[in-house]
């Protein structure tokens, strides 16, 4: 195959069609952040990379080669766990736009294209104008199905494919090292409340409940791995009183990729940030073997 890969971030996708046992002649990726593309440099470096995806007429490329377009455009503007968000008016969410006049450009010239794209679950105004765009309704899947991980997002593709099977993988299946970066705090022993799947705790004494303010249950599945801050975010129980910060090897592994595959980058807050920013890889190899 010859791939098309936008918002290429780490080249998730590029792992997933290797796991999914996919022969790829040639990757193009379209990326900017530059830690991004020290992390591929690391793992794919003869991934050809094409630069910023707004520039997309300028590239020197066959399009009417490409086999496979791929890409997960930014999600900041849809994602619900905002609040005063813009959808598909803001300035990074907009790209959505230009994912499908690529596609449509490779679509004048290769009726048999294969896409797929990815993005969080919006809200039903903003899903209804990007499916009436896109032309199909995607297929809404959660990463806890392949991972450790609560991560629900849509996929939108154009060929037949069956939801995966419950793997059953927890918390405790993905720890690296239980004595890193270990904490405690007599305010959260004062504050805190049990749920379900984590301890939550204030101890701001203000009634404000944070995803910082939690520590997950080993038992159990993780909060998605985020994009911004993430240090502080993947908190886990270690015993009463005691809890820990997620090490970025464990990151890794809540989004099935290799272990150290974002090693290269010497700051551990920006690896796991790299990662939360990519893909659950076993969920898109899933989704690429059935076209196999």
């Amino acid at each position: 195959m010859i791939v098309l890969s936008l918002f290429d971030g780490i080249s998730c996708g590029m792992v997933a069609l290797e796991r999914a046992g996919i022969k790829v002649d040639k990757y193009y990726s379209s990326e900017i952040d530059k830690y991004a593309i020290q992390v591929v440099d690391k793992n794919y470096p003869d991934n050809i990379k094409l630069g910023d995806v707004v520039k997309w007429q300028e590239w020197n490329i066959d399009w009417s080669s490409i086999d496979l377009l791929i890409g997960g455009s930014p999600c900041q503007g849809l994602s619900r766990a905002k609040n005063n968000r813009e959808n598909l008016k803001d300035f990074r969410s907009v790209l959505f736009y230009t994912y499908v006049d690529i596609l449509n450009h490779i679509k004048n010239v290769n009726p048999n294209i294969k896409f797929l794209l990815e993005n969080v679950k919006p809200d039903k105004e903003t899903l209804s104008i990007m499916n009436e765009t896109i032309g199909l309704e995607p297929m809404i899947i959660n990463s806890n199905l392949v991972s450790a991980q609560n991560r629900v997002r849509c996929y939108w593709f154009n060929w037949e494919v069956e939801q995966p099977k419950d793997k059953g993988i927890t918390i405790n299946d993905i720890i690296y090292d239980d004595n890193y970066k270990t904490f405690s705090d007599p305010r959260i022993e004062k504050t805190k409340v049990a749920t379900k799947n984590y301890l939550k705790w204030d101890k701001s004494g203000k009634g404000y409940w944070s995803q910082q303010d939690r520590a997950y249950y080993k038992t159990g599945k993780m909060c998605t791995v985020p994009k911004a801050h993430p240090s502080d975010k993947l908190n886990i129980i270690i015993s009463d009183g005691v809890y820990r910060r997620c090490h970025p090897i464990e990151a890794e592994r809540l989004q099935t990729l290799p272990d150290n595959y974002t090693s290269c980058i010497k700051s551990h807050s920006k690896r796991i940030g790299l990662v939360g920013d990519g893909w659950t890889v076993d969920v898109i190899a899933h989704i690429l073997k059935s076209l196999k």
